[in-house]
């Protein structure tokens, strides 16, 4: 992948509403409003007492210069008339810091506590999406999302918006006090200023592009990261080690592009805006200091009103800049908004309640799916099943076995037909309740970070350790556990490499035995084990299976030999169905497909 493809595939991301985010952003913010009121009364007691600093200072140096002008320039004298002034000045600028420590401390505390709401609203929504999101978004995508995204926001609002709002406030109240003392002066400044916001406007509206460019491509860049590592094994087994470093250095070259381009358009703007801005403070004090010599102002008017125009033009600076920088923050949060808006699964109102036990009666009648409802990947499968009975699935890669299993523990819904629990429809049942009758032992084995015992108890956590440790006896995995360094209080995970991929999955069948499902699915269980062990587990599932209904998707066709009912499935479709003996007999295509498996033999 070449750096320009990189980018063309950051930039397919849809234009962003920054307006809309920002009104749903406003929306979370007024959830903590007691906060929120605290932080503007004090952003504006901070503006106004900003505000009065430079009429302080220029009645004081009123004061010396009539003392100046009266030659009566002494200790005493200059103690009378400073002495009001500078005590006034010590109370104001102990109440800017005051203010500025209370509303420094209440914006962190509103930023985290909106970033702990939103982190907690995005979990829950993982845990509501339908399988067709994590079909579509990439696990490095998502995790970017959910940190990177996340503490992107948190940071920008803990300084920006504070900045946003006391510069805002004093934006107001200094043109304010500057119509107050000079209409003709501020009309000059004012034009200058309105230059500067038009300015600062078309630039943040040029770098929203550049943002969210940005955070597509930390985006892309996170999931082929994730990629990489996960799949570091099979990209050295075929060497593919240069073509995978090629492809992440063409991300990470076009993500610098993009956020060079961000920061670039981010810091011109400072000084951009603050050049204009000093245009309009030397033509105030050249114009300041007619007016002086002309009798119309005093000098200390004079320059209190300079400082007013350092205190107007100084936050419009400040606002360019912060307005820039929440930028990304508003990326990010069209990215986690994007996520929260999505449909969940919908459960239809519930007409039946699953029974405590069930028979384990399951019938498919004339049922198509289709992952794209446009692109069918079955087409009219039906079939019974008897309760207790025992169902093997076969056929070759890619003829919807696991998609079948899917659809009957309602991962995905069908598109047409129905498909029957004991005689009801499963969508009349919810999706919680199907799953706690169903026990699923997977081909991709999955250890969580926590010890052995803590895995095996995962769908029955009350267990007792002497439960545990029969169901790891059946699984015929109790001996290796007992090697491991604590035995069942060992600490282990799918990725750090102490377990096999062959205990592991003895492992996942002992998380079945134990949770003792009313149904059972098995999904090539022992792939992953030898000859040996295979026949130990066989034994093993023989006797777990007996007494309930059973689906076992297998390609060794010599492990379901006793299968009370096989089903062929062929692109989609069930093209036999029948036990092992009718299915030879028919001579078709289960029976090539079984004899080829033992030709050699």
């Amino acid at each position: 992948m070449s750096t320009k493809q990189a980018e063309e595939q950051i930039m397919t991301e849809k234009p962003k509403d920054f307006k809309q985010t920002g009104f749903r952003l406003f929306q979370l913010l007024l959830e903590q409003k007691k906060r929120f009121i605290i932080i503007v009364f004090s952003a504006v007691c901070f503006s106004a007492l900003m505000a009065a600093t430079p009429l302080i200072l220029g009645w004081g140096l009123d004061g010396i210069i009539r003392l100046l002008q009266n030659q009566q320039l002494s200790i005493h004298a200059l103690l009378s008339v400073l002495g009001q002034p500078v005590l006034l000045l010590l109370v104001a600028w102990g109440g800017v810091s005051l203010f500025s420590l209370l509303q420094e401390y209440t914006m962190a505390s509103v930023a985290e506590t909106l970033t702990l709401r939103l982190r907690r609203t995005l979990s829950e929504k993982m845990n509501h999406l339908p399988m067709q999101f994590f079909d579509q978004y990439k696990t490095g995508d998502i995790l970017t999302r959910a940190t990177l995204d996340l503490d992107k926001v948190s940071e920008v609002l803990q300084v920006g918006l504070m900045q946003l709002i006391s510069a805002l406030l004093s934006i107001v109240v200094g043109i304010g006090v500057m119509v107050y003392l000079s209409p003709f002066l501020t009309i000059g400044i004012l034009a200058i200023l309105l230059i500067s916001l038009f300015l600062t406007n078309y630039l943040a509206q040029k770098n929203q592009d550049y943002f969210s460019e940005n955070q597509a491509a930390l985006g892309a860049v996170g999931a082929k990261a994730e990629e990489s590592y996960s799949g570091n094994l099979v990209i050295k087994a075929y060497n593919r080690q240069e073509k995978t470093i090629g492809e992440l250095n063409a991300l990470n070259e076009a993500q610098f592009q993009a956020f060079k381009k961000a920061q670039f358009v981010s810091f011109a703007i400072n000084p951009l805006i603050r050049l204009i801005n000093q245009l309009g403070f030397v033509t105030s004090a050249v114009i300041g200091g007619i007016m002086v010599v002309n009798g119309q102002m005093s000098i200390g008017l004079v320059q209190a009103y300079l400082q007013y125009v350092n205190q107007v033009s100084e936050p419009i600076t400040q606002v360019s800049y912060v307005i820039n920088s929440l930028q990304s923050a508003f990326a990010a949060l069209e990215r986690i908004f994007e996520i929260l808006d999505m449909d969940e699964e919908v459960e239809p109102a519930l007409t039946v309640n699953i029974p405590e036990r069930l028979k384990g009666e399951v019938a498919f009648k004339h049922v198509a799916f289709g992952y794209n409802p446009e692109k069918l990947l079955m087409e009219d499968v039906t079939f019974n099943v008897k309760p207790k009975q025992t169902v093997a699935i076969v056929g070759p890669t890619g003829a919807g076995k696991t998609t079948m299993i899917n659809l009957l523990m309602r991962f995905y819904d069908i598109n047409s037909g129905q498909i029957e629990l004991d005689g009801k429809k499963i969508t009349h049942f919810s999706r919680a309740d199907i799953r706690r009758k169903f026990g699923m032992v997977l081909q991709d084995t999955w250890m969580f970070e926590g010890s052995v015992a803590e895995n095996i108890a995962y769908g029955k956590p009350e267990a007792t350790r002497q439960e545990i440790i029969q169901a790891a006896k059946a699984a015929q995995c109790h001996h290796f556990i007992r090697t491991l360094p604590n035995g069942y209080d060992t600490i282990v995970s799918s990725e750090d490499g102490q377990l096999s991929q062959g205990q592991q999955q003895l492992l996942t069948i002992a998380r079945a035995i134990l949770a003792d499902p009313q149904i059972l699915i098995l999904d090539e269980a022992t792939s992953s084990v030898d000859t040996r062990t295979e026949e130990m587990i066989q034994q093993a599932m023989d006797h777990l299976t007996s007494e309930r209904t059973s689906f076992i998707i297998a390609h060794r066709l010599s492990t379901i030999k006793n299968a009370d009912l096989i089903l062929v499935m062929k692109d989609g479709s069930i093209i036999e169905q029948g036990d092992h003996t009718s299915l030879m007999k028919k001579d078709d295509f289960y029976a090539n497909l079984y004899n080829s498996q033992f030709a050699a033999t």
